[in-house]
């Protein structure tokens, strides 16, 4: 199947959407479908409404949309930090995995970055035991920088099901 994809940046009124992609591709039953799960690590959910809408919001802030028809099938967050961008919540649709639209997404959002804030280098924090998330991250040129720290707490939204997680930061030099 060959998917049409449109990449476009998102609206407050994409919220309701935006929160439902995420939280279906990182956590819960659906996200197991896919291979980005943290199911296994964490309980509950990765964001809700009022964090995507506050980083829509967000001035240097830019969500990122990658549709196939009308249906959105990913998103991507970028926040600009000083001469780099931080990349996160990089979200595909769980059955829709494996096909290249987080690897077109990932491109997009180091372009968008370049081209609307003129930074020369992307950073991302990975869960320090997602091997394989690393390695997806490492063939697009990221580098491990051995920087880690404490995965964050927040009971509000989710609860680790396992000790001692830690995010390390990842790096790449753009273009």
């Amino acid at each position: 199947m060959i998917l049409t994809l449109e990449i476009s940046t998102a609206e407050k009124h994409d919220a309701h959407q935006i929160t439902e992609l995420v939280n279906s591709a990182y956590r819960g039953l659906s996200s197991k479908q896919g291979w980005t799960t943290e199911a296994d690590l964490l309980l509950g959910c990765r964001t809700n409404i009022e964090e995507i809408l506050q980083l829509i919001s967000t001035e240097d802030s830019i969500f990122l949309l990658c549709k196939a028809d009308t249906e959105l099938v990913g998103s991507v967050h970028l926040q600009k930090q000083g001469e780099q961008v931080l990349l996160g919540m990089l979200a595909v649709k769980p059955l829709l995995q494996g096909k290249g639209i987080g690897k077109q997404l990932l491109f997009a959002g180091e372009q968008v970055a370049q081209e609307t804030w003129g930074v020369s280098k992307s950073v991302m924090s990975v869960i320090t035991c997602r091997n394989e998330l690393i390695a997806f991250y490492q063939r697009r040129g990221y580098r491990r920088t051995g920087v880690s720290t404490s995965f964050p707490v927040n009971p509000e939204l989710w609860l680790p099901k396992v000790v001692d997680l830690h995010l390390e930061t990842l790096e790449k030099i753009l273009p």
